[in-house]
């Protein structure tokens, strides 16, 4: 009886399937996004190891993200035709394997190769995990279950670029890289043994439509995506030359300590988004933009706790803007008659495109201007993403406030 009422309304917290499902979900995103920017720590080892720019380091973030991007508009559609639970267990099974493979990379071009791949490898995932939710979590447990899968998601971030500055201290970056892929493989172990199969799931042909490029609010908001995101790929890439480097001189490990202000981001967005829901979301996205260019200035000073100061305050902002732009698309979407699935396939392509293209440039930035180059930068994307948060509120408001 148990297991019936499951399959008619959706796992419930205390069924022993849901709970499965959880932690499943939880350890694939955490490997994922643990894996995704795991050499961003290493990008001045990989400069000495294979004799490069840090313009050229900076691809090994944005080949893996470019991949992603690429991969997120097939494999969306894809999903709808051969399943989920296959496509997200196979996702984190191959990213795992091709990170291994990237301990062992012998050149350059071979490693940015490796990357590539696993960025496409990794798309399976986000790309399916919330339709996946929405299909086997019963309605009132909607948004917890997507909340842990979101926790995983920040957890991962942290982890992996910790993890591999730590491991890097202790073996270098081969060492650093097969132990991040290591915790990849224990969590696709998990996945592969918990995660529960469809059983609402329904294959239906895709159908891909042009209106999720028509709508002016949309277009705005996937420009904030690109634009928000590529500053703060920017700010960390260069962040790791800098602390590495005169007077600070600290090692990856020390370095990658930074990394722990994502806990500050994950604050930032679950403020923002209950003043979203109390103000409007079009009050709350320009004032997180103005956040992110507060954090950038105050890490043009010296002294290292400053810095840090800075780096917290614009990851508090880019997460406030991030969570509640991710979460007015589909809204928007549905209010203008759009595909949700399709609108945030855009979404999230534009997001992983101006993290490997934006957060790419921060090498080139580095080299020619140093922190005020990257500060420069990052200060003027984050400026276009307000502008465009600005001009949300001229658009028709279809969506609520």
């Amino acid at each position: 009886m148990h297991q019936s009422v499951a399959r008619q309304t959706g796992y419930l917290p205390g069924d022993p399937e849901y709970r499965k499902l959880s932690v499943a979900l939880f350890a694939a995103g955490l490997a994922t996004f643990a894996l995704l920017y795991s050499t961003q720590p290493l990008l001045p080892q990989l400069v000495d190891a294979f004799h490069v720019s840090p313009s050229q380091s900076a691809f090994s973030v944005s080949f893996a993200t470019f991949g992603l991007g690429l991969a997120l508009l097939v494999a969306g559609p894809a999903s709808e035709v051969l399943g989920r639970t296959n496509l997200m267990r196979w996702s984190v099974a191959a990213t795992s394997v091709f990170a291994l493979l990237s301990a062992f990379a012998p050149t350059w071009h071979t490693l940015l190769a490796l990357r590539g791949l696993q960025g496409i490898a990794m798309a399976g995932l986000p790309a399916v995990a919330m339709a996946y939710l929405r299909e086997e979590v019963h309605q009132d447990s909607h948004a917890r279950a997507s909340g842990l899968y979101i926790a995983g998601t920040a957890v991962g971030g942290m982890a992996g670029r910790l993890i591999a500055g730590g491991l890097s201290d202790l073996g270098g970056w081969r060492f650093a890289t097969g132990g991040i892929a290591a915790v990849g493989v224990l969590c696709a172990a998990i996945v592969w043994l918990l995660l529960p199969a469809s059983r609402n799931f329904r294959p239906s042909p895709a159908r891909p439509s042009v209106k999720v490029l028509r709508d002016p609010a949309l277009l705005a908001l996937y420009g904030i995506a690109a634009t928000a995101v590529g500053a703060f790929v920017a700010v960390y890439n260069g962040a790791v030359f800098r602390l590495s480097g005169s007077p600070y001189k600290l090692s990856a490990g020390a370095a990658g300590l930074v990394f722990c202000v994502y806990l500050l981001g994950s604050a930032g967005s679950a403020t923002a988004g209950t003043l979203a829901d109390r103000y409007g979301r079009r009050k709350v996205v320009p004032i997180g933009c103005l956040i992110t260019l507060a954090g950038v200035a105050i890490t043009l000073a010296s002294p290292l706790p400053l810095i840090v100061l800075g780096l917290a305050v614009m990851t508090a902002g880019f997460f406030a803007v991030h969570g509640v732009a991710s979460g007015w698309v589909p809204a928007r979407a549905h209010a203008s008659g759009v595909g949700t699935a399709q609108a945030s396939s855009m979404y999230l392509f534009s997001f992983y495109l101006g993290s490997s293209v934006f957060g790419g440039l921060a090498g080139t930035a580095w080299s020619h201007g140093g922190w005020t180059g990257v500060a420069l930068e990052a200060g003027a994307l984050f400026t276009v993403g307000l502008v465009l948060s600005v001009l949300l509120k001229q658009t028709n408001a279809k969506l609520a406030r």
